[in-house]
Order: C-alpha cells, then structure tokens, then sequence
C-alpha cells in the first residue's frame, strides 16, 4: 500500500505542493501557487507527465490557493495519509518533526521574528491547509532542526552570554532538510553508514548555506540567527560588518525594518550585479561582457571557495564535497570557479564530468587526481519531509 503524502512549503507570496510516496520519494504530483495577492496570481501543477496551468482570481491568496490545491489533489483520486509542513524556524525547541496542535502553533509564530521572511507564511499554510484536511496528522519538519547537535563553539555568537540565556540568540542553521538528504545520499555513494559519512554540503539556491557535517553530525553550518548570515545570495548579502545597518540607517534616514528589507530583498547578487538575482540571467550576461555580473559571480564563488576551506578545518575526516540546490545542481560555471580555489590544495574537478552533471543527473565530477571526492547530488527536502509526516500517520 502507498503512503503518499501532502507536502507543503508556503512562503510569502507562493505555495509549492507535492503528493510524496513517503517510501520511495516519487512525487506522482507536484506544482505551485505562485503571484499570489497579485492579479497574475496562478496554479501550475504537472501529474503524469502532463503540465497544467489554472489561473487563480486576482490577487487570490493562501486560503485560495490551498483550495485548489486540495480540488487537484481530490481529482487524482490520491488518498493521503499525512500532510507535511516545512517550516524554517523551531528555535531549539525542536529538535525533530513534530504533530501540530496549539501549542506547536505558538512556537511557529513565537520564532517568526528569527525568520521573517518565512515561519508566518508557513503558519498560514499550516492553519489553512487543517481547514482543507481536518482529519489528517498536519505535521511540521523544521530546517533548523538538523542543527541542533552542533557544539557550542560552533552555535555561540562573541556576545554576552545572557542574550542566548535570556532571548536564545545563537546561530540556528537552515536547509537542514535538504542537508540531511545529502548527507544521506552521498553515504549510499560512498557506500558507508551514514554516522561514519563525514562532508561539506553546498545548498546553492536564491537561499544559500554550507554545513560541515563530521561522522553523520551537522558541526558548522553559515545560516545563523536568521536565513541572512553566511554566504552571498539571490537578494540577501549574506555576511558583512555588524555596524552597517546602524550607519545605513543613519545615512539614508532610513529605519531598522526597511534596512532589514535592503538585506533580505535589494541585496546578494542582486545588489551586487544591479541586473538580477537569478544565476542564469547573470551567467548569460557574464558571457555578453556584463560587469555587474561577472564580479556578482566572482564574488559568490570566492565567498563560497572561503566558507567551504573554512570548514575542512571542522571536518577532518572528510570524504566530499557537495554541491545541491538549483544553483548548485545545474550551474557547471560556478561548480568550476568555485573548485578552482582549490587547486593548490590537491582538489580538483573534470570539465567533461562537471559539464555532464546538470539537470537532474549529479554525480562524481572529481578529476582522477583529487585527493578528495567532489560530488553534485539532487536534492529532495519533500522526501524528507513526507519521510517524517508518515511516522506520525
């Protein structure tokens, strides 16, 4: 018997659906709600090989979306078990999936300020989609919570110590979905156990972070307090000086929640290339003599060679490196002048395996001289997430 279920992600203005085999992580349906609250607001949704597109009302939000996605889901004749939920930020108190109720409802939205961007478009997504599937487990899987064994050395900030007693300010990580699924895949590559599998995972999408993961334990990570810290991103800037946004406020007279904006949304490769936060976009204009572009890509692969170093230094027992993430996944470019850095210190990759590792197919793309194994692995955070959902049907 199938144990196909929902899996949900809702972020501010889209929701993307899947149904999940829980067992095999294929996905007999997937698509999302995207423009929504705006007059383009529509449903894209593919079921056995077929594409479709529904136009939704105009500026039709979650509530609407949900439905439709639920009359979709009903037309396929699937018959779920679980609906599974992800949501960005548990703080530390959750350390695994959990069942929603009340209470777990609270927390989401009590860790909203860590992730602004996300955890109340998630609740949105939760309290809606109960309405649409009241009799089905609702069941949320955090990405903070694959983090949660790091050391303290690793999650404290330089700061004193009562902020992290009194208001749990640390560093949190993200993707830990996606991280856990690399993990796990590059042990069945490896053929080892995952607790003796040691790696650096490099989830590059608009959203970026790189997890050094030592004997099956996540010890580092670059997302932080929020989705904002680490590595440069589509619009986010990723690190930088701890005084700026006082000055910026200072200097464009501006105040702290539209500076938080100019980080989260006017930044990263952005900011940097004044063209686009898409990856694409800016590798074709990088190709054409774009200037913006070509230091946006420069700057993003250099920010990315440092993180990755960084962490072999947490990682001593390293078998790999990772790429993943629709960036990771798909752009050779960025794979080669990323792992160009490394030539000097004995890693090296395959142009012909590089170029042949995009779109779905990943593999092993070192060269026959790297000391080190350097792999491009898909990702499926939905399959981990269904994965969790179905323990609690």
């Amino acid at each position: 018997m199938k144990r196909d279920v929902v899996v949900l992600n809702c972020g501010s203005s889209s929701v993307k659906f899947a149904i999940i085999d829980a067992d095999t992580g294929e996905a007999g349906l997937s698509g999302i709600a995207e423009s929504l609250g705006n007059s383009d607001a529509s449903l894209t949704f593919k079921h056995n090989g077929s594409k479709n597109k529904v136009q939704l009302s105009p500026n039709a939000g979650h509530t609407e979306a949900l439905n439709a996605i639920q009359t979709v889901i009903t037309d396929t004749g699937v018959a779920p078990i679980a609906v599974g939920h992800r949501v960005v930020h548990g703080g530390e108190r959750f350390k695994q999936a959990a069942l929603v109720d009340d209470s777990v409802l609270a927390d989401v939205e009590k860790y909203a300020s860590m992730a602004p961007l996300h955890n109340m478009a998630n609740l949105k997504g939760i309290t809606t989609a109960q309405e649409a599937y009241p009799d089905l487990p609702h069941v949320v899987v955090f990405d903070t919570s694959f983090f949660q064994k790091m050391p303290e050395k690793a999650y404290l900030y330089a700061l004193p110590k009562a902020l992290y007693r009194d208001h749990g300010i640390r560093r949190y990580g993200f993707h830990g979905t996606s991280h856990k699924f690399i993990l796990d895949s590059t042990a069945a590559l490896l053929d080892k156990p995952v607790a003796q599998t040691s790696i650096i995972s490099a989830h590059l999408g608009n959203g970026c972070s790189v997890t050094a993961i030592e004997q099956g334990i996540a010890v580092d990570t670059s997302l932080g307090f929020t989705p904002l810290e680490g590595l440069i991103m589509g619009t986010r800037s990723g690190d930088l000086d701890p005084s700026l946004p006082g000055t910026l406020q200072n200097k464009l007279g501006k105040t702290a929640d539209e500076i938080n904006d100019l980080l989260n949304k006017s930044s990263g490769l952005l900011g940097i290339s004044e063209l686009s936060n898409d990856c694409r976009t800016l590798e074709d204009a990088a190709l054409e003599g774009h200037e913006g572009a070509k230091l946006a890509i420069e700057m993003f692969c250099y920010r990315l060679a440092k993180y990755i170093s960084g962490y072999m230094i947490a990682v001593p027992s390293l078998d790999a490196i990772v790429f993943t993430g629709g960036i990771g996944e798909n752009s050779s470019l960025i794979r080669e002048t990323t792992m160009g850095y490394f030539s000097h210190l004995g890693v090296d990759i395959d142009t012909d395996r590089n170029l042949q590792a995009r779109f779905g197919k990943g593999g092993d793309i070192a060269s026959d001289s790297s000391n080190k194994r350097v792999f491009v692995v898909p990702t499926n955070e939905e399959w981990v997430i269904a994965a969790e959902a179905a323990t609690f049907a």
